[in-house]
């Protein structure tokens, strides 16, 4: 109720305040607009924000799901990766120049990884990065064992690379983070006691929070 009635908060989602400069910096789109936003969200006091790279700026299907039934996964990325880059960048760079990078942690993450190995399959339909139906071509499928993302910000050390996957980037062969490692991580930016937070159920069962996890070390100021 507080965002919601807040002239302050009100006042950052109006981005016709800011010059045509800071706004074409982010990218006049969709994506460069929501992060815009974002960092004036985070000026204004709100704490957590999350916004989806989705819509038509992914291709046709307007998402990252790059089965090739779906879309030509080399032309998808070739379409939305400047529009991606050019947002998260000056995202990263707007938090670090203002002074918000100890308070602000910024995570960029999808669901789960895609296939090594591409897939040949037919196109269900034509449109942006995608043959018409009936055109084979590439695309990647689910992949759970091993994925990436990326963060900055938070008071943490970057510049470096965690783990690592195997040659054909199959499965991780070393510092394997799980989600309670990145659930622990972002608990403990924001001050939440993970280890005995719990939350009672409809039954009044105390369920903790997290059942596994651990911060990951690597991304502290002071390595453990």
């Amino acid at each position: 109720m507080g965002l919601l009635t807040s002239p302050k908060a009100g006042e950052a989602f109006d981005l016709r305040k800011k010059s045509t400069s800071s706004r074409e910096r982010y990218g006049m789109n969709a994506w460069g607009q929501q992060l815009l936003m974002a960092r004036r969200l985070v000026e204004a006091g709100v704490e957590i924000i999350a916004t989806e790279f989705d819509g038509p700026l992914c291709g046709r299907v307007q998402n990252w799901d790059d089965h090739a039934v779906n879309q030509h996964v080399f032309d998808a990325y070739k379409f939305r990766t400047p529009v991606f880059d050019q947002a998260v960048s000056a995202l990263i760079e707007d938090i670090y120049a203002r002074g918000l990078d100890q308070r602000v942690l910024v995570i960029v993450a999808g669901e789960f990884g895609r296939t090594p190995r591409i897939s040949y399959v037919a196109s269900s339909g034509g449109g942006v990065a995608s043959g018409p139906a009936g055109t084979v071509q590439p695309g990647h499928d689910h992949w759970p064992r091993a994925n990436s993302m990326l963060f900055a910000g938070g008071g943490i050390r970057t510049g470096q690379v965690i783990g690592a996957t195997d040659a054909r980037g199959e499965d991780p062969v070393d510092r394997r983070v799980g989600t309670g490692d990145f659930l622990a991580t972002i608990y403990k930016h924001l001050g939440i006691d993970y280890e005995r937070l719990a939350i009672a159920n409809f039954a009044g069962r105390p369920v903790p929070i997290l059942n596994s996890g651990v911060p990951i070390p690597e991304l502290s100021r002071t390595v453990v």
